[in-house]
């Protein structure tokens, strides 16, 4: 099934949805509390999210929002698809390397990327598999780590190549607000499975830069899961995002960095489309 969390143009409530063609069943409603959520409220209180719901609204009424809003922890795998790894010119990694995201860095689909370029330098894109638990899961075999996936979505990991390259730690060059556009959907593991032999392609102003398939990750999803189980707890509502194939403006030659205005857009088989637009501040 395809889930959503998504905003009603009548009475501007946030819901969460399941799409059917081009209608939406209201599942539940997200509160106006700051730190609502519905989408991890719904997994915790176990709703049914094949249930039939109250309410069915057309597609076009609604404008769809990132499907998390305060996930606990955004996970990232670094050089984790060997087209990846051969053209940084670095070895492919002996065991997954990851680092962290902030909720403030979520973006909605069709949403803008907004960067201050005084501090900010050489913007890039990575577009990415994103995975959302389902269920808690701590110390979990990778044999039963599929078991803790809700589903799968798209992800654009945008990188300020300066200061990654600047920094120790990546977190203003990745974790800065605002760089981790999300979604437009949550398609649920049932139909993708481990999610192996996804296209993933990133256009930028419709060119196309990156054109890989999730058969070169370096490390599955269910080994991703595995290994990140054994050092946090992942809680409903976490994300995690698998990696970037080859096609990033920094390993171009000469490099070629998004600028003000472009339009970047992530296509995951299966899935959809995360537009994003660039505005440089």
């Amino acid at each position: 099934m395809r889930l959503a969390r998504a905003r009603m143009h009548d009475t501007n409530h946030v819901v969460l949805v399941r799409l059917e063609g081009d209608d939406a069943v209201v599942l539940a409603e997200e509160s106006a509390h700051v730190a609502a959520d519905v989408l991890r409220e719904a997994v915790h209180s176990g709703i049914d999210l094949a249930g039939r719901g109250a309410t069915r609204v057309a597609i076009d009424d609604l404008t769809l929002l990132a499907p998390v809003r305060h996930p606990g922890r955004i996970l990232c795998a670094a050089l984790n698809y060997g087209t990846h790894a051969a053209e940084t010119g670095r070895r492919a990694p002996s065991e997954p390397t990851l680092f962290a995201k902030f909720s403030g860095s979520l973006v909605d689909p069709h949403g803008t990327v907004v960067v201050r370029d005084a501090d900010l330098a050489g913007i890039d894109y990575e577009g990415e598999l994103a995975v959302v638990i389902g269920r808690r899961a701590r110390d979990v075999d990778e044999r039963d780590a599929l078991s803790h996936v809700l589903g799968y979505t798209i992800a654009n990991d945008i990188s300020a190549r300066a200061q990654q390259r600047a920094d120790r730690q990546w977190w203003r060059a990745k974790g800065s607000d605002g760089f981790c556009p999300l979604g437009p959907v949550i398609v649920t593991a049932d139909e993708l499975g481990d999610a192996s032999g996804l296209t993933i392609r990133t256009t930028v102003n419709g060119t196309l830069r990156q054109d890989g398939m999730t058969t070169d990750l370096i490390f599955s999803v269910p080994s991703l899961l595995a290994f990140a189980s054994r050092f946090v707890t992942l809680e409903p509502g976490d994300v995690l995002l698998t990696g970037t194939p080859s096609g990033v403006g920094v390993a171009m030659d000469p490099p070629c960095f998004l600028e003000h205005g472009d339009q970047v857009e992530v296509a995951v088989d299966g899935i959809g489309r995360l537009r994003s637009t660039i505005e440089l501040r």
